[in-house]
């Protein structure tokens, strides 16, 4: 509960409410006649019919009366009207109801990300920042960074944030504040990204700038059939970046939580150069990974 202190002026016809703390920038001054939509406050202490004015600065709400009551019959009341105001509403205007939007936390199979799932879309398409120095144009990635020291990478997309830890902590130690921060970061409105976020359909194509060979392609339209949506289940991502045509070996992007992941080489030779021997024996026999 707020606490309210009463104090009279030299005016008799007006009483000030004293907060413990700045109410607002600035000052507002109404009566009967303002637009009081957005202002709680007032809208009740004007049910009250003697009440002619208000004035609302700093850290008092002055209220001017008519001369048919006593304060010393209705200030009590008053008080407490206030008191239960700025408690709803501390700064005065209606507050804005948060949006919820939950996130939860799942493991990836690189056990130095985790991977924080939005209950709404972030993006369409994805951004990675690979440092603190590139975060100047993604405040989420930003906030993050400046909030846990402990954070070293931040890839965005779609409907999640993957988080990549250094070693000085362990995530069972540090996923839910994590996962709080960025909770409460969405549902306050945060931005998520300044720039243009890379499409999925062609990812790679900002950094290699050159269109695929008809080769390429359909190496790169597998991937997309085939691996992509698992891979992106598990935080990741993965594309094809580069073709040897002589050695036929295909090279991979590996982005998000397949970055420096332990098992991704595994993943990789296990997995994805055995998908590709078997849909395109004559062109792939060898896969390397390029971490992003």
């Amino acid at each position: 509960m707020r606490s309210i202190l009463i104090e009279p002026t030299e005016n008799p016809k007006v009483m000030k409410f004293v907060a413990d703390y700045n109410l607002i920038p600035g000052s507002l001054e109404l009566d009967r006649t303002s637009d009081l939509s957005e202002i709680p406050l007032a809208q009740e202490l004007f049910n009250y019919p003697f009440i002619e004015r208000i004035f609302i600065t700093a850290n008092f709400i002055a209220v001017a009366k008519q001369d048919t009551v006593e304060w010393e019959f209705v200030t009590d009341s008053l008080k407490n009207i206030i008191e239960d105001q700025l408690l709803a509403n501390p700064r005065i205007y209606r507050q804005k109801s948060k949006e919820a939007n939950p996130v939860f936390a799942e493991m990836t199979p690189n056990p130095m990300v985790m991977k924080f799932v939005s209950g709404k879309p972030l993006l369409e398409g994805f951004v990675e920042v690979k440092s603190r120095e590139e975060a100047a144009e993604i405040p989420l990635a930003k906030a993050i960074f400046d909030e846990f020291e402990f954070a070293k990478e931040v890839f965005i997309s779609d409907n999640f944030v993957a988080v990549t830890k250094n070693v000085s902590v362990e995530w069972h130690e540090v996923m839910v504040p994590v996962r709080a921060f960025i909770t409460e970061y969405l549902e306050n409105g945060g931005k998520i990204s300044n720039i243009e976020p890379q499409k999925h359909s062609s990812p790679v194509e900002s950094i290699i700038n050159r269109d695929y060979t008809e080769n390429e392609q359909k190496i790169s339209d597998i991937l997309n059939e085939y691996v992509a949506p698992a891979v992106e289940g598990d935080g990741g991502k993965i594309s094809l970046i580069g073709y040897d045509e002589d050695t036929k070996t295909a090279k991979m992007l590996l982005q998000g939580a397949c970055s420096g992941c332990p098992s991704s080489t595994a993943t990789l030779k296990g997995g994805i150069e055995n998908l590709l021997k078997q849909f395109v024996p004559e062109l792939v026999q060898n896969v390397e990974a390029v971490n992003g």
